[in-house]
């Protein structure tokens, strides 16, 4: 196994009512004027969001809303948080929803203590030596930034660049996950969730070092059970056993337990933050839409990787005299799977059209960073081949 560090210190909150505890979370955590923070109207029409700043005036703390985060989202709602932070001295940050929400509280934590720019970090110009205490009560499992090291934005001022930072220091303090708060949500973000969720893992399962026993077993456990689940939750979305599954996987999933012992690829995640910052499209989808033409891409030079996602997570029978084949199947396999989910897998299919070759120059030069960087570890990509994996799934 590769060596590693393994560093997990969200304190997880889980079960019924756990957003009841949030004002004292916040209290043990330092915190007495808090940015709450939050998306649409969801979160007030469930009646969590009230429910959420009730308990925080009720343990004496301050609280400022800042709501109207959007999926991807964007670096002038960042910058409309930082002003907020800094007006209000603000000393806590509390993210009331899913993925796009946390990684805004965490940009916004990051600006509201550095002195420049806060795109710099994004941009590469600079690393942050602090950030504000972030805290989320979590309502989609989808993105696991709820005990990431990771924060995604969209620069909506500088020709539409998504880009992600990671750094410790934005590692939520707690997170509160009461499975009853997603049975309402739709089957489409549902899916894109598991989705994501299941390439979280993914992205970690198919690397260059075939010696992780342990770790191996435990992402394929984690597959298989968000597989499983999603596909019944379709039917019965308040079944509480479904539900807490998935949301709990969705924390593994992306706090680097899959990871240990090997190496990270992330290529298909770069290929679709171009694809979703330049058509605002739902990430899991869009990352359904990539994987098989991904996978397809590299398979033939990893076929024993392939074939053991096959067998272990997708249940497809082993072929030993035709190992491509066998691992084409769980290809195929885990692609059936998202249509079953209604998730896409081709471009065509998201976007209810293809793409332009001059559209697909575009994505590549800003996922290549005009030709500078490679992606992924299991092979590395550059240009021609993430060019050839754009248009493979281009139909």
């Amino acid at each position: 196994m590769k060596d590693f560090n393994f560093y997990t210190p969200t304190r997880v909150v889980f079960g019924r009512e756990s957003e009841d505890k949030v004002a004292q979370l916040i209290r043990d955590c330092g915190g007495s004027r808090v940015l709450v923070h939050y998306g649409g109207g969801s979160a007030r029409r469930s009646g969590l969001l009230d429910k959420v700043l009730r308990q925080l005036a009720d343990a004496g703390l301050y609280a400022v809303e800042l709501g109207g985060v959007i999926p991807n989202p964007v670096l002038s709602m960042v910058r409309r948080g930082i002003d907020v932070c800094h007006r209000e001295n603000i000393d806590f940050i509390l993210a009331v929803g899913g993925g796009s929400v946390i990684d805004s509280a965490k940009a916004i934590s990051y600006g509201a203590l550095y002195e420049g720019d806060v795109w710099d970090l994004w941009g590469g110009k600079a690393v942050a030596s602090r950030a504000l205490p972030v805290g989320t009560v979590l309502t989609i499992p989808a993105a696991g930034s709820e005990m990431s090291d990771s924060c995604v934005i969209t620069n909506d001022e500088n020709g539409i660049l998504k880009r992600g930072f990671n750094s410790e220091l934005s590692r939520c303090r707690f997170a509160v996950m009461n499975p009853e708060r997603t049975f309402t949500l739709p089957p489409y973000q549902t899916a894109a969730g598991a989705t994501d969720i299941m390439m979280h893992t993914m992205e970690r399962y198919f690397c260059a070092h075939q010696d992780m026993t342990l770790t191996d077993a435990i992402a394929e456990a984690l597959l298989r059970t968000v597989k499983d689940c999603t596909l019944q939750v379709m039917d019965n979305p308040e079944d509480y056993r479904l539900r807490a599954q998935i949301m709990w996987a969705g924390s593994l999933a992306h706090n680097n337990l899959t990871e240990c012992g090997g190496e990270k690829d992330f290529a298909t995640h770069r290929l679709e933050h171009e694809l979703s910052g330049m058509f605002d499209v739902t990430h899991g989808a869009g990352l359904a839409a990539l994987w098989g033409s991904w996978a397809r891409y590299v398979m033939p030079r990893h076929v024993s990787r392939f074939v053991q996602f096959a067998v272990n997570v997708m249940g497809v029978s082993n072929d030993f005299t035709d190992p491509e084949g066998t691992a084409l199947r769980g290809i195929e396999a885990i692609e059936d799977f998202y249509r079953r989910i209604g998730m896409p897998t081709s471009i065509g299919e998201l976007l209810g059209r293809t793409v332009t070759d001059d559209e697909i120059a575009e994505m590549v030069d800003k996922c290549s960073r005009g030709g500078k960087i490679v992606l992924g570890s299991i092979e590395k990509i550059g240009t021609d081949a993430m060019t050839a994996i754009y248009r493979m799934a281009n139909k």
